[in-house]
């Protein structure tokens, strides 16, 4: 019904009828009839055509992927969507990075689909990422890490108040995160075992954290309408201590513009350091450069257009 409840707003924000858009999908050389379109508003059926979709998202102006992803996530036995590609220098779609799905970015999709089901994302496809800016700070010894987070959002909807946020934070087995599982939190409070340190511009609502993943609502201090911007600002910090090869994010929507920001705090610095993409969480990472670590001890890597997948930083030590 998430689809069907999403496809029925950017109808009726549109303002074009059953007719109109039909109309439309014809030009494009797409044949539906208006009774499909309805059955698809009221949750009756589902489109099995992404093309279509795809089709339906540029008439009614919703972003790229918006009606597209609620196709497969987060349902365990759904098909998969198009895949992961960073735009602007860090590579291009192929048709293995098509076929990959939003749960595929992480190492335990069952997990990941369990936490953010718990949470509401009824607004999640209608708001637009226009930016996020990562700094990941990593202590002297090496034992801690911070993440600081700014995301710059925009909706293209009405009566959006929050935006769901998914990170890894305790698994060994994971870039940037801790040894062992975290602890279990349900929690509407900053500071709880999840590792949320601070919120800006906005509220934490519900926080659901288990075998190194976090997933959290960020509340936002006003109702969006449609064009309205907000930025959100938050804090993560180690339940444990980090991994030592790097730092990486995982995009399930698309973002214009992105920022990764690595700070190596005292003397020490690493020899070498890359940026790096993945297809998908079980997929081998393709370096796109080595990255210059400054006299202020920090490498930063920046993508024009991030589809969806995985961007990162990594270092070697010796």
């Amino acid at each position: 019904m998430e689809f069907a409840g999403a496809l029925r707003q950017a109808i009726q924000a549109s303002g074009l009828t059953l007719e109109r858009i039909r109309h439309r999908l014809g030009r494009r050389g797409l044949t539906v009839s208006v009774a499909t379109l309805s059955y698809w508003q009221r949750g009756r059926s589902r489109p099995r055509s992404r093309t279509l979709v795809a089709a339906l998202e540029e008439i009614l102006q919703v972003p790229s992927g918006a009606l597209v992803e609620l196709l497969e996530d987060p349902a365990p036995n759904s098909a998969p969507v198009r895949g992961a590609v960073v735009r602007g220098g860090a590579g291009q779609p192929n048709g293995a990075e098509r076929g990959r799905g939003v749960r595929d970015l992480w190492p335990d999709p069952e997990r990941y689909a369990c936490l953010v089901g718990q949470l509401d994302r009824s607004g999640d496809h209608r708001l637009e990422r226009l930016g996020v800016h990562d700094v990941y700070r990593l202590d002297e010894a090496r034992r801690s890490w911070t993440l600081s987070v700014r995301t710059v959002l925009r909706a293209a909807g009405d009566d959006i108040d929050r935006v769901v946020c998914v990170h890894r934070t305790g698994d060994a087995d994971l870039t940037g995160a801790a040894e062992g599982d975290a602890a279990v939190a349900k929690s509407d409070a900053v500071g709880d075992p999840a590792g949320l340190l601070d919120v800006r511009y906005c509220r934490p609502g519900r926080i659901r954290a288990e075998g190194g993943l976090v997933a959290f609502e960020l509340v936002f201090d006003r109702v969006l309408a449609t064009g309205d911007t907000a930025v959100i600002e938050y804090e993560l910090g180690a339940i444990g201590p980090p991994a030592p090869d790097g730092y990486d994010r995982r995009f399930s929507h698309p973002v214009h513009d992105y920022v990764a920001l690595v700070q190596f705090d005292g003397d020490r610095l690493p020899a070498r350091c890359y940026g790096f993409t993945a297809e998908s969480s079980a997929s081998p990472r393709r370096r796109l450069g080595e990255l210059w670590i400054g006299t202020s001890g920090s490498a930063n890597l920046a993508a024009g257009t991030v589809r969806r997948g995985i961007v990162g930083i990594e270092w070697e030590w010796h």
